[in-house]
Order: structure tokens, then sequence, then C-alpha cells
């Protein structure tokens, strides 16, 4: 099982390595038959390449421009190699993963995420292990230390990390600026903050929890700042347990949140990126989610300028009498890229996955303006202060706090998602929510 949080210390590394380091379809059915020869190497041999990601051009703009740039600089490079992409959300990647991975006709070159979200594949030797690339001259030591291990099982390496993430609360400042309102530190000032917006027809919050992983994230920090960091974590590793108080007030206060109008109207009903929308078109003053979304408040040229400097960020109150700390973060390593075990094309896969890692922290940082999980040369780059001032979090976090849904094996992982959408629904209570939750852990260990 991979770690749930980072120290403080390995993210400092984190930040002075940036600061200082200038020094399609199945697997089955490629045409280029069973070739173990990497494809840079074999310029006769025509060589196609099935990769599925999750980043559309319509909602992840930035995303999806780096990408279509590494692929076509890939194929220009190697010109036997065709690469065929499909591309979906993250639900229906999800979704899309499962049905293929049912009948091992992956995708040569897929995404996956940590720890309890791949261990059903690894176990069922549908990824390739990665360690000879990762141990190879083009990526040795240059992984940020500790985004790794999150994909290792069993002392192999299932995935390559390619994002780092935090997930503060992005706020319009206009529109705080215009009820007189401050940033909160604490949690009673946040609500404060909240009845203000509503007593003045403002959604305080944007959220779409129909993909529910969003619902987690205030579920995830009430409970860190209630319940502490290691209180939350050793509930999800089964080492603790959900039923703890503080875990069973972090509820309580979700659906006060709820019972104070404090999300947009139609929120256990709309995707992510309805809820997005929410904020990105000025109808709700707050957004909880994580860093990846930076580009669209900084370096996205499809964004208006005027709206990108009205947004700010700040980090989850803390909560009178609670055990947290300001400085814990709920993030840790975002997505990595997988081999497929069963490609016919599996070392020219490998080949390929090996050249977008490096491209990918090269150009992540000016190009789709996320924090990478590779160390990069940042020291010619004109960053914009948002980014600037994240990464300072980064350096003063006291832990960082591995995702709910992701840290859990997938059934235990299904019913914290299914309660989590019921919790804000309010079509269960604070002690049913938490029982639950504890029941699918203890079978799951």
């Amino acid at each position: 099982m991979s770690k749930n949080k980072l120290t403080k210390g390995l993210v400092l590394s984190f930040v002075l390595a940036l600061v200082l380091s200038g020094c399609g379809g199945g697997a089955n059915n490629n045409a280029a038959g069973d070739s173990t020869a990497p494809a840079a190497n074999d310029a006769a041999k025509k060589v196609t390449i099935n990769m599925m990601h999750l980043w559309p051009a319509g909602i992840s703009a930035q995303q999806n421009k780096l990408v279509s740039q590494i692929l076509d600089d890939y194929q220009k490079e190697n010109p036997n190699v065709t690469i065929k992409t499909e591309v979906l959300e993250n639900e229906q990647y999800k979704n899309k993963l499962k049905i293929l991975s049912a009948s091992n006709e992956l995708p040569d070159v897929g995404i996956t995420w940590a720890a309890g979200f791949m261990e059903p594949y690894v176990q069922g030797g549908l990824f390739a292990p990665l360690d000879d690339i990762l141990n190879g001259p083009e990526l040795k030591d240059k992984f940020v230390s500790g985004t790794t291990e999150g994909f290792q099982i069993d002392g192999k390496t299932y995935g390559l990390p390619i994002e780092l993430s935090i997930t503060p609360i992005y706020y319009n400042k206009e529109i705080f600026k215009k009820y007189n309102l401050e940033v909160p530190t604490t949690y009673e000032q946040f609500k404060q903050v909240v009845k203000t917006l509503t007593d003045n027809d403002v959604a305080p919050i944007a959220l779409g929890n129909k993909d529910r992983w969003t619902g987690s994230l205030w579920y995830m920090y009430l409970a860190d700042r209630i319940a502490g960091t290691d209180t939350l974590k050793k509930a999800t590793d089964g080492t603790g347990t959900f039923e703890d108080p503080g875990l069973i007030r972090a509820a309580a206060e979700v659906q006060s949140l709820v019972d104070m109008n404090a999300f947009n109207k139609g929120f256990n009903g709309l995707s992510n990126d309805e809820g997005k929308s929410e904020f990105m078109n000025e109808k709700a003053a707050m957004y909880l989610t994580g860093s990846w979304e930076l580009a669209n408040f900084t370096t996205n040229p499809d964004i208006p300028q005027e709206f990108k400097d009205k947004v700010g960020f700040f980090k989850f109150p803390t909560v009178d009498g609670g055990k947290g700390n300001i400085n814990s973060w709920v993030g840790g390593p975002g997505v990595a890229l997988f081999v497929a075990e069963n490609s016919k094309v599996k070392e020219e896969a490998k080949a390929f996955v090996e050249y977008f890692v490096s491209k990918w922290g090269e150009d992540a940082v000016t190009t789709a303006g996320i924090i990478p999980a590779t160390k990069v040369d940042t020291t010619k780059a004109g960053l914009p202060q948002m980014y600037v001032d994240i990464l300072n979090e980064l350096n003063n976090a006291s832990s960082i706090t591995l995702f709910a849904d992701v840290q859990m094996k997938p059934n235990a992982a299904q019913v914290h998602l299914d309660m989590i959408q019921a919790l804000f629904g309010k079509a269960v209570t604070p002690e049913q929510f938490v029982a639950k939750q504890k029941e699918a852990v203890e079978k799951e260990n």
C-alpha cells in the first residue's frame, strides 16, 4: 500500500528541486505484431500505439494541448510510429477502463491512479512493470522523492506519475470584495462567509457531486481539521475506525453546510465539469478542487484574463477545538501512465512513455500550468504568481493526505463514494455514513 501522506521534508525537497534544478482500441488490435524492439531503433517497422487519456479539449484545454504536442513531436522523431488516441472525461474514462480490463483489452498506454485504484489491475496481471525505464538513463533520479511509491506494489513500479497536486479553495476576489468578505482562516468565519453570500442570493460554493470524489474533498478536509490527519488516515487504511467521534462530527458538518444552502442548486446531480462551470461563469464564489485546475486560472489563453485576475485561493480553515493543522492538505501524486502487460507493442509503448514523461515534466509548468511529478528547471520560466504561491504552500505543508477513494481498495472506495453522495443528499445520517464505510474497509482487510 502506498504512502498516504508526504512529509514536510519531502515537499520542501520538491520545491527546492523545482527552483534549483537548472544544473483508441484494445492492445490486441495493434498492427505491429509481436515486436520487442523499441520503435525509435527500428525505423523500418510500422508501429501503432493505442493510447487512452482523460483530457478532452473542451474541459482540459491546456493538458490536451500539451498531450497533442508531445504526440506530434514523438511521431515526427519516430516516423514509423503512429499513436492513436481515445479521449474521455474522468468518469467515462474510469468506466471504460473497467470494461476493457474485463476482456484484457486495455490500451497500450493509459492513465491510472495510485494505491487502491491500481491494485486490482496489477493483481490481475494487466499492467506491465516499468522499473526498467524508471531506472534507465532518461528518467533515473528525475522524479520528486516520494511520488513513485504510490504506484509500487510488491517492490515493482506499475505507473509513472506525471502530476503532484494539492487542493485549495479557489475564490472570486471580486465577489468577496463586493460583499466586504475577508478570506476565512477559521471554520466559523467560513460559515459566516457562506451566510453572507446566501443572504445576498449568491451561491457560496460551486460543486458537482454526481462524480462524488468532489464531495469527498469536503468531507476529508472537515475530518482532517476536526479529528486530525492520523485519525482519518487510520480509518481509511483499516488500522482505525470511521466511527471515531471526530469523523462522525465531520459528516454532520457536511450536512450542516447543505442545510445552509452552501452549495449551488442541484449539486448532487451535476458532474464536476458542470459544477466547475458555476465558478467559471461567476455564479458561485468558491470552488474546492485540485491544483490541476491552475491552468484555467493562470495560463489558459481561452479563459478571459479579466476572470483569471479575479481568482485567488486559500487553505481550508481550521475548526475550533479540532486536532487539524491549517497547513495539512488533501492531495498527493496525481495520475500516472501505465503500459498494458499484454500489449503487442509493449517495448515500443515503454519507449513512448519514457519520452512522454520526460517531455511532460519539461513543459507542464509553462504550457499547462500544472505541478509535475518530475524535477524541472523553472528558473527560466516566468511563472504566474498563483503558481508561485501554490509552490510556497507546498513548502509549508505539514502533511499531504492522499485522496480517500484512491487510498481505498476498489470495493471500499465505491462504498465511500456512494456514501458521500448519500451524505450530501441527506439520505443517510452521519452515523450510518461512517458505519457503512467501517464495514466496507473491514471487508477489504
